[in-house]
This record gives structure tokens, sequence and C-alpha cells, in this order.
């Protein structure tokens, strides 16, 4: 696992960010670091996605900055000329994995069955972004592919709230979950900051709680 994967495993949790405009994104950064939560993955929904993981990367230092919703190789070299850290696809595909993987950009790509889970084995990848996590099964598919894929970590995104964080910690093969709950679009738009930060130390909550049970488990 890279040292960026390994960053994201140790927060825990991966807000899910969409943004309208770049002027919010240095103060979103500010809040989700106020509220424990070092990291986040702007996705490619807006146009205003590449301004503003540009914006975030050259005035939050301490904030590991990713690129979702990649959906072609253009997007990803705009990402990562804008700061991008790593890149996060929303299902598996052969020709961002094989730039990222030849310019040693980490690349986090989604799967949604066994099948695509192979072609990332093939890739010598085993940490995957496992979406949409709810509508597939949630943690009950999470344990199912356990069994056969014991070496694979994920990260589920996809219908995870604070009410769910939890299932999906606990267990073994998840390092971290995405969500959008902490800072949504419109408290965004809104300029919610203090809001995002309260959810966000909730959500900071839930991970150090869940890990440290596993802890005295062991």
């Amino acid at each position: 696992m890279s040292k960026t994967f390994e960053a994201l495993s140790q927060i825990g949790l991966v807000p899910v960010i969409t943004i309208d405009k770049p002027q919010y994104a240095v103060p979103l950064a500010r809040a989700l670091l106020d509220g424990g939560i070092g990291c986040a993955e702007i996705t490619f929904r807006t146009s205003s996605a590449e301004e503003a993981i540009h914006k975030i990367s050259s005035e939050c230092h301490e904030m590991l900055i990713g690129a979702g919703t990649m959906l072609t190789v253009q997007q990803v070299e705009q990402a990562v000329r804008a700061g991008a850290q790593y890149i996060v696809s929303p299902g598996f595909d052969t020709s961002i994995v094989g730039w990222c993987q030849e310019h040693n950009v980490p690349v986090l790509p989604g799967v949604a069955t066994p099948t695509e889970i192979n072609m990332a084995l093939a890739r010598g990848l085993k940490l995957l972004k496992f979406f949409p996590a709810e509508e597939l099964g949630g943690v009950r598919m999470l344990k199912a592919l356990y069994a056969p894929y014991s070496e694979v970590r994920f990260i589920p995104t996809g219908g995870i709230t604070s009410h769910n964080l939890a299932q999906y910690l606990s267990l073994p093969n998840v390092v971290a979950c995405g969500g959008s709950w902490m800072a949504t679009k419109s408290m965004i738009s809104e300029s919610k900051f203090d809001e995002i930060t309260c959810l966000a130390r909730e959500a900071r909550a839930i991970v150090n709680q869940v890990r440290g049970e596993h802890e005295v488990n062991r």
C-alpha cells in the first residue's frame, strides 16, 4: 500500500465533496481539518473541481487531496496537474489505471463484482473502492467477499452515513469509508462550515471508538 493510502487508512474517513464554486474550497478544507479529518475527495462533477483542488493543494498543505469521479484520462491529467495526490474512479477503467501506474499516481478504482476485483488484482491493486456500497449489499456483501479475497482491502462509498459507519469500519477488509454526509453540496454552497466541522468531529469520534474497541479485543 502506498504512503498515500496508508494515510487514508489511518484517517479512516474520506469526505466525498462536490464544489460548485472554487472560493468554497479552502474554507471547506479548513472546516474538515478543524473536525479532525485531513483528507477529501473532490469529485469532477462540476466545472469548479480542478480549481478547487488547486486552491486546497496550494493553501492547505496538510490536507490529503484526491480527485474523484474520474471518467477519462484527460480528467486524470487535469486533476494531477492541479495537485491531486490520488485518483478515484467509480468503476474499473483500464486506461485510467494504466495511466496512473505509468505515472506513479496512486489510484483507487471502483469495483462492484468479483470479476472486477480479479481485474484489479491482475494489475497489482489490492486497495479498491467498493461502489455503490449500500446498493451492492453493503456490509453483507463485504463480509462475503472477505473469504475469497482476504488480501483485498476496500474503501466502501455510497449510502454510508453516521448511522452505519461503525458497521463498515468494524469489517476486517475495510480500511476507510467514503461519504458525503459530513459536507453535502448544500452545506458547502450555504457556507455552513461550522456544521461541517461538527459533523466531521462526530465522524472522527466514531472512527476512534471503533478502532479503539478493536485494539482492546485483540
